[in-house]
């Protein structure tokens, strides 16, 4: 790959909260939403409806923690551009384009595998898609905080990305249990994949930097795609089949009660940052390490706010919680009811997608104009209402009423709470490190909701449904405890 200086694509020439711009993040909020929802909770459906025990399912859980560690590889995002796309259309546009085809094509090896033939071969397509989904975000949100600073401008750009996010999810999920309900579950990630390409030429036909380089370049990036494609699968085909092996060999299996087990890996963290910080905070201003592309940009976070990172990263780590444990195991929880996937798919459908509009819209305008504190609360409230609309559902006999106000309360409440949390870790971030420390940020607040989620089966066959929902809700409220540890000015530079 090529190493470039900071590029400001074209749009970065308009005012940051000009139409076009605010429009253009909401098309790749939509891109990057597409996909999430086909390796998670509809992935985690297939598999239910499929037969496959509930521990397998939860299983499938921990490929939703790839995108938890984007920050190994963002800051390439930062300093490197895609040969070929990014000669006519800059370092962020060329890995949009490319993390967009990878989407494509592991949608498609989705719609291909079977996971009652070949389970291995799913998990394989299914760690690839959320590798793809998950830099395409780490390159809109990189571009995002590059262009826009504070709250006030951030607002309506995480208001964009969100709608279209979030709108993408409630489609693409509904779409796709439809489908599968009148059709098959290959069917019905082929129409996704279909609906995921729409987007790349509408990339394309953003003003390109370099008009006369349009062509060749197009070229020479799908090639230079094609092969980034074929190493990444070879290489987690390899990694994948090792960690399996190890599994087999500690004698983790489906069956396997390993709620203790995560909770110790969630605790090693903070262990981690409790050993490292007084290290980094001698560091001098022209220390090597700092100047590192790897691992420069998140010494520069704790270096600038010390033992105050504990606070924020413990605060982000549980505020999605409920959020994430929702989508593991809601839909099992409506099939279990008796629900039918043509329920399920209305209930994702219309209804889930106005509420989602609503909460992202009403987040975002708290975050912008109600105070960080106040707009964090009622995020953590609304979500926490959301895990409780489960409760309910787990507790009365099934009807169409049930399920859509489950339905859509879990949408507004999740909605808001993902506003509020975006501006604040938007302005959280140092802006000569947009891509990676947000991030690093963002992966960090869904860790520990993600490592939880693959035990979901063994905190659920301990408590039951409803207990579930209830502890996943109880847990987003508890981050409110930690507000008061949050900096007043959290920027780790001024």
């Amino acid at each position: 790959m090529e190493a470039t200086a900071t590029d400001m694509e074209a749009v970065a020439k308009e005012p940051v909260i000009g139409r076009r711009t605010i429009g253009l993040f909401g098309l790749l909020g939509f891109s990057s939403g597409l996909p999430f929802l086909l390796f998670s909770s509809v992935l985690f459906l297939r598999l239910t409806n499929n037969g496959a025990p509930l521990g397998v399912v939860a299983f499938f859980a921990w490929v939703s923690l790839l995108p938890t560690f984007k920050f190994a590889w963002a800051p390439m995002l930062d300093r490197l551009t895609i040969p070929g796309f990014g000669r006519a259309w800059g370092r962020w546009r060329s890995w949009i384009l490319l993390s967009q085809l990878g989407v494509v094509v592991s949608l498609i090896g989705l719609a291909v595998a079977d996971p009652d033939q070949n389970l291995a071969a799913t998990a394989l397509w299914a760690l690839q898609l959320a590798f793809w989904a998950t830099t395409l975000e780490a390159a809109s949100d990189g571009w995002r905080c590059e262009l826009a600073h504070d709250a006030k401008s951030q607002a309506p750009l995480v208001s964009a990305v969100l709608w279209g996010y979030r709108s993408a999810m409630v489609a693409a999920g509904s779409i796709a249990v439809l489908i599968a309900g009148s059709a098959d579950w290959g069917t019905s990630y082929f129409v996704i994949a279909a609906a995921s390409f729409v987007a790349f030429p509408l990339v394309l036909a953003t003003k390109p930097e370099n008009a006369n380089e349009r062509a060749g370049a197009l070229a020479a990036g799908i090639g230079v795609s094609g092969l980034l494609f074929a190493v990444g699968l070879v290489g987690t085909a390899i990694i994948g089949f090792v960690v399996i092996r190890a599994a087999a060999a500690l004698g983790i299996t489906p069956e396997s009660h390993v709620t203790r087990v995560v909770l110790i890996l969630c605790g090693l963290p903070f262990v981690i940052m409790m050993i490292a910080i007084p290290r980094i905070r001698r560091l001098s201003d022209n220390d090597a390490l700092l100047a590192s592309p790897a691992i420069g940009p998140y010494l520069d976070f704790f270096r600038g706010l010390g033992y105050a990172a504990i606070g924020i990263l413990a605060f982000v780590s549980i505020y999605r919680m409920g959020d994430v444990l929702t989508l593991t195991l809601a839909k099992p929880l409506m099939s279990s009811m008796g629900y039918t996937l043509t329920q399920i798919g209305i209930a994702d459908g219309a209804l889930s997608l106005v509420a989602n509009i609503a909460g992202v819209g009403i987040g975002a305008w708290a975050a912008a104009y109600y105070g960080r504190n106040g707009s964090l609360v009622l995020g953590a409230v609304f979500a926490a209402l959301g895990n409780a609309a489960y409760v309910w559902l787990a507790n009365v006999p099934p009807s169409d009423f049930v399920i859509y106000v489950a339905a859509f309360a879990d949408n507004f409440g999740n909605g808001m709470a993902a506003a509020v949390l975006v501006v604040y870790l938007s302005v959280l971030v140092n802006p000569k490190y947009p891509a990676a420390q947000y991030a690093f940020l963002a992966g960090f607040a869904f860790l520990l909701p993600r490592l939880l989620a693959g035990a979901s089966a063994s905190i659920q066959g301990d408590i039951g449904y409803d207990g579930f929902f209830a502890l996943s809700g109880a847990l987003s409220l508890a981050s409110i405890l930690l507000l008061p540890f949050l900096r007043s000015d959290p920027k780790a530079v001024p």
